[in-house]
């Protein structure tokens, strides 16, 4: 290649394929089997710049890192107990999300959201879960639930 960028159709609809053809290999299992798509991107770009331990300054981090490398256009999250909602605006994957849906699949994935359990993985050592993704008026609502530590770590 000459340097030029691959477009973002280009890009979204491999992605599609791939995450069809996962799902129509695993079923529902795909969803605990693409929890780790995104870390080089993690460890390349948003590791370096999470400097807080704590859940809600890692999510806001996270939300800005992903608006300026221009991802998505917001990301907003709230926490509630040991839920965290997100709620991925603007956001460049939407269209696999969509064709998923027209495909009769609900959607299992989610990057940003991917992302944003990585770091809190990695800085908070507390596990995470995408449990649920839907889509209202053009935005993703995300599921996380994040779990306590465990005892000794």
């Amino acid at each position: 290649m000459s340097g030029e960028k691959v477009s973002t159709e280009y890009a979204n609809s491999i992605i599609f394929d791939l995450q069809k053809a996962f799902w129509d290999e695993r079923g529902k299992g795909a969803r605990f089997r693409v929890t780790n798509v995104g870390r080089a991107y993690f460890l390349d770009k948003c590791l370096a710049q999470i400097k807080s331990n704590a859940l809600d300054e890692v999510a806001g981090t996270i939300g800005r890192i992903l608006q300026e490398e221009g991802i998505v256009d917001q990301v907003d999250h709230e926490q509630e107990e040991q839920l965290l909602r997100l709620r991925v605006g603007g956001c460049m994957h939407h269209s696999v999300e969509m064709r998923m849906l027209e495909h009769g699949v609900e959607p299992f994935t989610c990057i940003p959201a991917n992302l944003m359990a990585l770091a809190i993985e990695d800085k908070l050592k507390r596990q995470v879960e995408l449990t649920e993704v839907s889509i209202s008026n053009g935005t993703c609502e995300v599921l996380l639930v994040v779990f306590e530590k465990r005892p000794g770590e």
